[in-house]
């Protein structure tokens, strides 16, 4: 088990092993309640969707960004089902570990969800919460009965990987599909996101969540009729524009949850941290205003 305490703002790595699973995390600065990053899904990680966020969050806070399993530099659990519940249950043993309690969280895409499931199941260890374009707030399949057969076939996705990254700038295109401008990403973000393609089982994960949480009818995971019981403070930012999972989904969960904003971001995609990250930070660190 990890021993771990910061008090700079210099991001540090972290390992920790819980129930079996080694897990990466990066920590810094300090603060009573800490900010607690869950990146998406795909091939993501910690340095992928919070890079940006980590230093400006850690001036004044606590700051853990987690890799789950199958992602960034954790492990990868061969037996396990990689849902969403699964990645929730890892949440919980993880902030058990590290005895942190409350938390806010973070989350992006597949990662909201995680965070909107545990904050659901948690609500009084949880201090506040933002959903970046959130999984779990509806059904609908972004290509409709095609998204369903892609996760049926595997393969696909396996040979897609293999292709992208042979090629940095054919990686670069690839977000395309994620982003509304792809030169809005620097540098940096895209060298992230190349690197990330070149650990063996990339996709493997999310391959497997895919084919546990996607039914001919749509996802799964859709907590829209729970929404109305969630008793935490919510900040829902998405992109105007973004091509994975509709605006629609967070507007209306705005108007079910009892302590809602919504924060729009214009000529955004699936990423308002990567596309537009100053002004994502600004806003999120405004609503987290008074916790330290």
């Amino acid at each position: 088990m990890a021993t771990e305490h910061t008090d700079t703002l210099e991001p540090l790595d972290m390992w920790i092993d819980v129930d079996g699973r080694h897990l990466h995390y990066i920590t810094a600065g300090s603060g009573s309640t800490p900010v607690v990053f869950l990146h998406g899904g795909i091939v993501d990680a910690a340095t992928l969707s919070w890079g940006g966020s980590i230093a400006p969050f850690a001036d004044e806070r606590r700051v853990i960004a987690l890799d789950l399993p199958g992602y960034g530099s954790s492990s990868s659990p061969e037996t396990a089902e990689y849902t969403t519940a699964y990645h929730t249950d890892v949440l919980r043993d993880f902030l058990d570990a590290l005895s942190i309690s409350p938390v806010t969280l973070v989350g992006v895409s597949m990662g909201g969800g995680i965070a909107l499931r545990y904050a659901l199941h948690n609500q009084s260890r949880v201090r506040k919460l933002v959903l970046v374009g959130s999984h779990g707030l509806g059904r609908g399949l972004p290509h409709g009965y095609l998204t369903y057969i892609l996760s049926r076939l595997p393969q696909l996705n396996e040979l897609s990987i293999s292709l992208l990254r042979r090629n940095r700038r054919i990686a670069k295109l690839a977000l395309e599909g994620i982003v509304h401008d792809v030169d809005s990403l620097s540098r940096s973000v895209v060298d992230e996101f190349y690197r990330l393609l070149q650990r063996p089982d990339a996709g493997m994960a999310f391959r497997r969540w895919r084919a546990n949480e996607i039914s001919r009818s749509g996802y799964l995971t859709d907590f829209s009729d729970r929404l109305g019981d969630l008793g935490v403070p919510t900040l829902l930012v998405h992109g105007a524009e973004d091509p994975i999972f509709p605006v629609e989904w967070s507007r209306r969960a705005a108007d079910r949850i009892p302590d809602a904003t919504l924060a729009v971001r214009p000529d955004c995609g699936h990423w308002p941290q990567r596309e537009q990250t100053e002004v994502f930070n600004q806003r999120v660190l405004s609503f987290l205003d008074g916790e330290r």
